[in-house]
């Protein structure tokens, strides 16, 4: 069962982050690590910035990684997929960065696995380089791994932001369980919030999957696996802000979204099983089978999803786009909008936005 545990809502306000502004090169940018940190037993932690031909917004992550308030060891590894890295980025301050090239394969699950492999730190974390972190971050989600010395996988709450707005989305609990992951995909849950365990990684929970079709849920599929293994523990903090992406309305973005989910399913067959999670599931692909105009997938997802689900309004979407009643890609955008400000389907995003 979830754990409905108050989320620990603070009042310092996270709308405003503070290193904005700082000079990458800047050695005040990175705090001074604590000599006495090894000592004590605080685990070192590396952190993993995949980048494409995005400098200014990679900029901007990494002042964040470098300002965290850690005391312990942080050392950072910025890879570039695809594109040729700066190296100028590679420093030897008191939070060390690599600059590497991706040697795995190509896309943004091989990317993470360079920088894994790069690292020997016990603990990795992931960051986008769209992305940023609140500086403690890292602090509290070291407490809270090392207070459940079985946990392999900690999260956190993310803040998502749009237009210059940000709104927090939080889960309302502090545990996730894999019940909770098949039911729904959790848009709560980015990657950029990830700390995990780096011999599970290179143990039994395995790297990044870099067979996900065109790079897409990776993260979900790395979460699942970690779910099935232990008990997930969360961190009900915004502690990752997150730019509010816009949807691929086109046919290659719906395909790509369709192969993909077809995969997890395939991967994970308790998304099947999970009536609700089946029904979303399918309802997606319905919708986005008519939105890519294929009528006979939507015909046959849309049936299935009400199979499972009566009351999946993905379902009824796409049979009304498919009729011709609705455009379908303006109302999944809407959805998608909905889905990441935490208003999914109508359900409160203190409960993992169920929907």
């Amino acid at each position: 069962m979830i754990d409905t545990a108050q989320s620990p809502r603070h009042a310092r306000p996270i709308g405003v982050l503070a290193f904005r502004g700082t000079p990458i090169d800047d050695p005040t940018a990175a705090t001074t690590a604590d000599p006495q940190a090894t000592a004590r037993g605080l685990p070192t932690v590396g952190v993993v910035i995949p980048t494409r031909d995005r400098p200014d917004a990679l900029g901007r992550a990494l002042r964040a990684v470098l300002a965290q308030d850690y005391p312990g060891d942080i050392r950072v590894i910025v890879v570039y997929d695809g594109t040729p890295p700066d190296y100028l980025l590679a420093r030897a301050l008191p939070r060390p960065v690599m600059v590497l090239s991706n040697w795995r394969t190509p896309g943004l699950a091989g990317t993470r696995n360079t920088g894994v492999l790069g690292l020997d730190t016990d603990l990795v974390a992931f960051c986008d380089d769209t992305d940023e972190w609140h500086p403690d971050k890292i602090t509290a989600q070291v407490a809270a791994i090392s207070a459940h010395p079985s946990a392999e996988f900690v999260t956190c709450a993310i803040e998502v932001e749009r237009g210059g707005r940000t709104s927090p989305r939080f889960t309302g609990t502090t545990t996730v369980h894999l019940a909770d992951l098949v039911r729904s995909r959790a848009h709560a849950i980015r990657s950029s919030t990830f700390l995990v365990r780096r011999e599970a990684l290179l143990g039994d929970l395995g790297l990044v999957a870099e067979d996900a079709p065109l790079g897409a849920d990776e993260d979900w599929d790395l979460l699942l696996r970690a779910a099935k293994r232990a008990t997930v523990v969360h961190v009900d903090e915004p502690l990752v802000r997150v730019p509010l992406r816009s949807l691929d309305a086109s046919a290659y973005g719906y395909t790509a979204r369709i192969s993909s989910l077809r995969w997890m399913m395939a991967r994970h067959p308790e998304i099947r099983g999970c009536r609700p999670g089946a029904a979303r599931a399918y309802g997606q692909l319905a919708c986005w089978s008519a939105a890519s105009g294929n009528r006979r997938d939507a015909w046959y997802f849309g049936a299935r999803a009400l199979r499972n689900n009566w009351r999946e309004p993905r379902a009824a979407i796409a049979v009304a786009a498919t009729a011709g009643v609705v455009r379908v890609d303006r109302i999944l955008e809407a959805l998608d909008r909905r889905a990441e400000a935490g208003h999914n389907g109508g359900v409160s995003h203190r409960h993992l936005n169920r929907g």
